[in-house]
């Protein structure tokens, strides 16, 4: 437990059988629930996970039928740690490039009241200049900038960093049936979170990147989906505010 809060943390996964049983064991002791979504990986990483898992005694390993993209795998986690009565969720990445050391931080404003979401900002930390490659630096910044319009939260950055921290109560605010279940999955998470009314804070987190690091966005993701995702939510996010105005 964390300050008297159930945690558990969501680790989306595919083909990460190299790095996915690290990633499982360096969750911190606090964590009371490791919950791994194998989204129907190719390789051996459900394998890997549990027995990753049975070694720490927390945790479950669960495997999609077919792949359905990471934010549909988060979106699986989210519900499993409800079921077993979770206060807070984090979400962590199956190739191990995000660092335990931070968990405190993330989960640190749902445990004293002040945030319902908490997102990590790695342009928040000093090491970012030197650790994140150069394109991706660029590719962060316009992503960012866009999903500040897009969603509402003019104060956050680093939108695609998927380290984060949700309240159970925020949770079920949210119709998680119609989150986006691809690539673009944060930036719409934000648009419905602004909706809900949910508090959102950034902290800052270390940037990770590996000799083997590879990222799933590339000029494929660039130009779709994540353009119609900004665009989808903005629209969403405007007309629902419309709405809650009219019924005023």
């Amino acid at each position: 437990m964390y300050q008297q809060l159930r945690v558990a943390v969501v680790i989306p996964a595919f083909n990460e059988e190299a790095a996915v049983g690290a990633a499982v064991a360096a969750v911190p002791d606090f964590v009371d629930q490791v919950i791994v979504v194998d989204d129907a990986s190719g390789d051996d990483t459900a394998a890997v996970a549990a027995t990753a898992g049975e070694t720490r005694g927390d945790a479950d390993v669960i495997t999609h039928a077919h792949n359905r993209g990471v934010g549909a795998a988060i979106v699986t986690g989210y519900r499993r740690a409800l079921e077993l009565g979770c206060d807070v969720v984090a979400v962590m990445a199956g190739d191990g490039q995000m660092d335990p050391a931070d968990l405190p931080s993330v989960i640190g404003p749902i445990a004293d009241g002040s945030a319902d979401y908490v997102k990590g900002n790695r342009f928040l930390h000093p090491e970012v200049w030197r650790a994140m490659p150069p394109a991706r630096i660029v590719g962060n910044l316009v992503l960012s900038a866009a999903t500040r319009v897009t969603s509402g939260y003019r104060h956050v950055f680093d939108s695609q960093c998927g380290y984060t921290a949700i309240s159970a109560a925020a949770l079920l605010a949210l119709d998680l049936d119609s989150v986006f279940p691809r690539y673009g999955y944060p930036n719409d998470l934000l648009s419905r979170l602004h909706v809900a009314g949910q508090r959102v804070v950034d902290v800052p987190v270390r940037p990770v990147y590996g000799p083997a690091w590879k990222s799933g966005i590339n000029l494929g993701t660039a130009f779709h989906p994540i353009p119609w995702v900004l665009l989808r939510s903005w629209s969403s996010r405007l007309a629902s505010e419309a709405r809650a105005r009219w019924r005023a």
